[in-house]
């Protein structure tokens, strides 16, 4: 599905978005319909989906694009209409298939927010698995879309047909299904495909809270066929109702390389999608960031660690050094060390480590192994952390790595590694602190331009228009013209 990076023209300028990278930002759940208004919002051409979804052959079946507020937010819908639908769509909170197979031979009201799939007719429109996968076939799409709409879809009969004991063949789209689910999967599939992203991220999706009403009773949220395809990525349990559907989980399950913040880049496009339903602790949008990253993107550390220390009072310092590198070659993220006073008057130390909780039980046997401690103690912590990349810089002294820092996709600071800038003082006798000044020096082409503040601004010389008139004093003020200013901003 990568492909190489080519420049599109959107609101009428050339904006560079293939070929970049998309991150989804699912803070309110994330449903196919959200997620194809957030991409379209964010600049991929609506053509591009209404012409994918067309080539599926699906009689009466029409999509639009209109906007929506939610919260206070101003995003895209995406709007599937078919005959008969009788305002079922609007009925649901997100738009999106939710699919399970039944076993017995009535209909049903389903009213927890999200389309349906059947394991058997209803005497209306239908298609099961077969259909979906003999329209894809023949439908007229590029191959990128193609296989990702039929992963999407695979993905979803695979889990519902081993939920409830049946074959893949036997899960069966019902009339909302049928047709919302097609316009949601290949219209999110085409819009991907036409991005080609170099990689695709995304923020651990909130999956809702409570209980969601269907045909088979109250079952909890997320919902059986979400959870299981959300298996093995992090989601927040936050929310009321169901707010990641069966798609949106499919979708994210197909496409996403990791789950964490964005990287650092440069932010070419935002888009937002806006959901049926408004919710009242949040505005019910998906956002999604397409933009350059910077340098090669490193792991983001997990907020989670547990942390791991002894006080030791009988042990050579020299020892010391050694046991920072056999607890760090254990897995630990950081160590430290902190003088302190212990109970008999006697200097120490207390030695302190930071570790994944997969790694604390090694990191604890290094403590053992390469210390004089008879015991350590250990405490989980939550941390912030930004997420980086390394960017290469050229200074007058050969090229140093540079450690961006970013939140939010929003690059905030930049740090040249140390021992980069070792070698390079090293090899040119220059000495550290001036290759550190120029790796900075030259980092700073990475930050964002600063903000001409509102004040400055308006002491500006305009074209035509004299400097402003200077503010008088405030009343007892100090005569200081910018004073008053401040007084009355």
């Amino acid at each position: 599905m990568k492909r190489a990076a080519t420049t599109a023209s959107a609101s009428g300028g050339a904006r560079e978005l293939r070929g970049q990278h998309l991150h989804l930002e699912p803070a309110s759940g994330i449903a196919g319909d959200m997620t194809v208004a957030a991409l379209v919002d964010a600049g991929v051409p609506a053509a591009v989906v209404t012409k994918a979804i067309a080539s599926m052959g699906v009689s009466g079946l029409r999509t639009r694009f209109e906007t929506r507020q939610r919260g206070a937010f101003v995003g895209r819908g995406f709007v599937v209409t078919y005959p008969g639908m009788n305002g079922k769509r609007a009925a649901h909170g997100h738009g999106s298939v939710h699919v399970h197979v039944n076993d017995h031979g009535s209909e049903h009201e389903h009213d927890h927010g999200h389309e349906h799939v059947h394991g058997h007719e209803h005497g209306h429109a239908h298609r099961n698995y077969s259909d979906i996968r003999r329209l894809l076939r023949r439908a007229s799409l590029d191959r990128d879309t193609r296989a990702l709409a039929s992963d999407i879809f695979a993905r979803i009969a695979e889990v519902e047909a081993a939920l409830h004991g049946t074959s893949v063949d036997a899960v069966t789209f019902h009339e909302v299904g049928a047709f919302d689910s097609i316009a949601d999967v290949v219209g999110a599939a085409a819009a991907i495909a036409w991005l080609a992203p170099a990689s695709i991220g995304s923020a651990p999706p909130v999956v809702g809270t409570g209980h969601a009403r269907t045909a088979h009773g109250r079952v909890m949220v997320p919902a059986p066929a979400t959870a299981e395809l959300l298996r093995g990525i992090p989601i927040l349990t936050e929310g009321q109702g169901e707010l990641t559907t069966p798609t949106g989980a499919a979708i994210l399950a197909a496409t996403v390389d990791a789950f964490g913040p964005p990287p650092p880049m440069r932010v070419r496009a935002i888009g937002y999608g806006a959901g049926t339903r408004e919710l009242h602790d949040r505005p019910n949008v998906l956002r999604v960031l397409v933009g350059e990253p910077l340098g090669r993107v490193e792991e983001t550390p997990a907020g989670a660690v547990i942390v791991v220390e002894a006080n030791i009072d009988d042990m050579s310092p020299e020892l010391v050094a050694p046991l920072f590198e056999a607890v760090l070659a254990a897995g630990a993220v950081d160590v430290w060390s902190t003088p302190i006073l212990m109970k008999k008057g006697r200097p120490a130390i207390t030695v302190s480590a930071m570790a994944a909780p997969g790694a604390v039980g090694e990191v604890e046997r290094a403590f053992f192994r390469c210390s004089t401690t008879i015991g350590v103690r250990r405490y989980p912590v939550e941390r912030t952390v930004l997420a980086r990349s390394l960017v290469q810089v050229d200074t007058a002294y050969g090229p140093v790595r540079v450690k961006v820092g970013a939140a939010g996709g929003q690059v905030i600071g930049a740090q040249p590694e140390f021992e980069d800038c070792r070698r390079r003082a090293a090899a040119t006798g220059a000495t550290v602190r001036e290759v550190m000044g120029a790796a900075a020096a030259a980092s700073r082409a990475l930050l964002p331009a600063p903000q001409t503040s509102r004040r400055a601004w308006r002491t500006k010389p305009t074209a035509g228009v004299g400097r402003l008139r200077r503010p008088k004093p405030a009343a007892g003020g100090s005569g200081n013209p910018s004073a008053g200013a401040r007084k009355r901003q």
